[in-house]
């Protein structure tokens, strides 16, 4: 079955989608399945990049990207079609939910086949792509996510359902990566190749960091969060452009009418400079951020 016929099969469950329950058999639970499982071994992404000749995919997004709205209902589906049973968690400990954790059974070839590294305290939920080379610390990895080739994933960073992060990128410890599952139109939250996210930074609600960006400690961007290039005052809002170097920052306030009201600054984000390939390639993050 190709992923188009795939696709107009979920959409016609997606229709009569209070129709279905855990006592659901046959042809719907199969398809939903079908789609998991190709979330899971990487064949299907949620969201897929376009190369800017239109050519097809590339490690960045030069020509945008394309959501398959599809693969997040039958992500959604699924709930509907699991009730939380007891299962194995991760070093051990009982959970309660729907969906299994991905490396559930896993035995040594499972995962010299794999390719990746997972310590103590990683955990990835079953339909998220996990490509060769990654290391997986003390982490969270939700439904629907997609980690490319030689990533690492710190402690404690949580990557959200459906966000896809690039191949050789470094999110930091702490670093929150927002899913989505709803709205189904909205974009999740892309990480292209090359990407270096400090720690404690939050990318949420859509934004796209493009190739070869990095985020300082401590940047917050959501979809109206005001990223503004110091040289130029150009101002990004929702992505921010390929080889930058951010950090945190504020804006003025508005002059008011009243000399005598003192009225807040605003959180941004500052794009301090931006690198070509070759010098983000031969320089370190503490030299990039350096002023």
């Amino acid at each position: 079955m190709t992923n188009d016929d795939l696709r107009r099969r979920i959409e016609a469950i997606w229709d009569r989608r209070a129709e279905l329950s855990s006592a659901s058999v046959g042809a719907d639970r199969s398809d939903v399945e079908q789609v998991l499982a190709a979330l899971d071994d990487g064949s299907l992404r949620v969201a897929t990049p376009v190369a800017a000749d239109g050519s097809g995919e590339t490690g960045s997004a030069g020509g945008g990207w394309i959501v398959s709205d599809w693969a997040k209902k039958a992500v959604l589906l699924s709930f509907r079609l699991n009730d939380s049973v007891p299962m194995p968690g991760a070093g051990g400990a009982p959970v309660f939910d729907k969906a299994p954790l991905k490396f559930a059974g896993w035995d040594q070839a499972r995962f010299t086949a794999a390719g990746f590294r997972a310590v103590p305290g990683a955990v990835v939920r079953r339909a998220a792509y996990v490509a060769p080379g990654v290391v997986l610390m003390p982490c969270f990895v939700n439904v629907g996510a997609w980690i490319g080739a030689g990533t690492m994933i710190d402690t404690w960073a949580t990557v959200g359902s459906c966000a896809q992060i690039g191949r050789d990128c470094h999110i930091s410890g702490g670093t929150g990566i927002g899913g989505v599952l709803e709205p189904l139109q909205a974009a999740p939250v892309i990480i292209e190749d090359g990407c270096f996210i400090g720690a404690r930074s939050e990318v949420a609600e859509g934004v796209i960091v493009e190739r070869g960006s990095v985020l300082s400690m401590g940047v917050f961007l959501g979809a109206s969060t005001k990223i503004v290039d110091r040289a130029t005052g150009e101002i990004f809002i929702g992505r921010v452009p390929a080889y930058s170097v951010v950090v945190p920052g504020t804006l003025p306030p508005a002059p008011g009418s009243d000399p005598d009201r003192r009225l807040p600054s605003l959180a941004c984000a500052v794009i301090v400079k931006r690198v070509d390939a070759r010098t983000r390639a031969k320089t370190s993050i503490n030299e990039l951020l350096r002023d």
